[in-house]
């Protein structure tokens, strides 16, 4: 039986903070309470945490964001409200020591100058650190946990470290916020979390007036595609080996993949596999984009066999724009596909299964896959909007103030 917090225990945040129901009714009554959110990058700032800004402003808070700042610092154009704090010491893909404990001390400096009722941390480092720095400096803290990424998928040390760091820091953060049920769960079993603390989300949510197609006909014959970072644990090497299954049966079926290498990142493939792909017409590479929405628009059917995420963005993307989606039966993922309703569901790291998945969907007539695309719509609009998400994230933070 789940044991997820309902949204009728959270909007018990409401009655508990009276001034901000007061607020609701009396729109010149602003709350003089202030929220701070930080995240290892502007970037992240940028795509995925707009809406619950603007939330928080709409209820009276004064925001501060402390991100590293680079090219998406434009985010601000859109909050003057805002105040953003760049952070000096804060290095997402860094494994020294003596730059955590540098991390500490400044944004413990930077809490203690600014003085939040609240301070929001997203993304591992601010996860950890953040909130030890929150615990010295006096101030209560909320960690969302993103998704768990290479350190909890993959089996070793730095697994081990990453899980020792959150048992020890965890017990001070007011609550702790998951985008998707398996790693809630995860965290209780674990013992990292106390299950009153631990709620769960549906992901970052998803922008459906952006993210809106602008026509109802989809390519025939398929066109599946692919839109990520290019990382084995996004289940890159699984869709190229279905790709060059379709490719050698001679199957009418055409891959497209989206995505930019991440260095960094243990998980990354190589560039000679990349090329080997694109030398023996197994996908159609298009690199990275900034607008992802023409090429959502150009496919048939959205795929991303990973093999764990929060709440994937690309899939809550793609259904925005009524595009039919296959996806694993893996944390985060699962979430997001009604089986044989929106999409199909495959077993994380099997490519028979994966293929299977697509011979499936390719036998589904085109007022099939439509009905499935509108059904995918549906579910965007009704539970994985950005503006529902905002609001389930903005209860939780006032019961963590009461």
């Amino acid at each position: 039986m789940s044991t997820t917090k309902s949204p009728r225990l959270v909007q018990k945040a409401v009655s508990l903070n009276p001034d901000l129901h007061r607020q609701r009714k009396n729109p010149e009554l602003k709350s003089s309470k202030s929220i701070a959110i930080v995240a290892n990058s502007t970037w992240n700032i940028y795509n995925f945490r707009q809406n619950v800004i603007r939330k928080c402003i709409e209820e009276g808070f004064k925001v501060y964001v402390l991100a590293p700042i680079d090219a998406y610092i434009e985010y601000i154009e859109n909050f003057p409200e805002v105040t953003h704090i760049n952070l000096t010491t804060l290095d997402r893909d860094s494994t020294n020591p003596i730059k955590d404990l540098l991390l500490v001390e400044e944004l413990r400096r930077k809490y203690r100058k600014i003085k939040p009722d609240l301070v929001v941390h997203y993304t591992h480092k601010p996860n950890i650190f953040g909130t030890l720095a929150a615990r010295l400096a006096g101030v209560k803290s909320v960690s969302v946990i993103t998704g768990l990424g290479y350190s909890f998928i993959n089996r070793g040390f730095i697994n081990v470290v990453a899980e020792w760091l959150y048992r020890r820091t965890a017990r001070y953060s007011s609550s702790m916020i998951f985008e998707n049920e398996d790693d809630r769960e995860l965290f209780i079993q674990k013992r990292l979390v106390n299950e009153d603390r631990a709620f769960a989300v549906k992901g970052c949510g998803v922008n459906t007036a952006y993210y809106q197609s602008k026509s109802d006909q989809s390519p025939n014959p398929p066109v599946f595609t692919f839109i990520g970072r290019l990382l084995k644990d996004k289940g890159i090497l699984e869709f190229a080996a279905a790709a060059r299954h379709f490719h050698e049966k001679a199957l009418p079926a055409s891959f497209v993949v989206l995505g930019d290498f991440d260095p960094e990142n243990p998980s990354t493939i190589d560039r000679d596999t990349l090329l080997e792909w694109i030398s023996e017409d197994t996908v159609d590479y298009k690199g990275f984009v900034n607008d992802v929405r023409p090429f959502l628009e150009k496919s048939t059917c959205i795929v991303l066999p990973s093999y764990r995420e929060g709440m994937p963005r690309i899939v809550l993307e793609a259904m925005a724009m009524g595009k039919p989606v296959i996806t694993t039966r893996t944390a985060g993922c699962r979430e997001t596909v009604e089986e044989g309703i929106n999409g199909f569901l495959a077993e994380a790291r099997s490519v028979d299964d994966l293929i299977n998945a697509m011979q499936k969907f390719c036998e589904l007539s085109p007022e099939q896959r439509s009905a499935m695309g509108a059904r995918g719509r549906s579910m965007a609009v009704d539970v994985f909007s950005d503006t529902i998400i905002a609001e389930d994230l903005f209860r939780i933070f006032c019961l963590s103030l009461a």
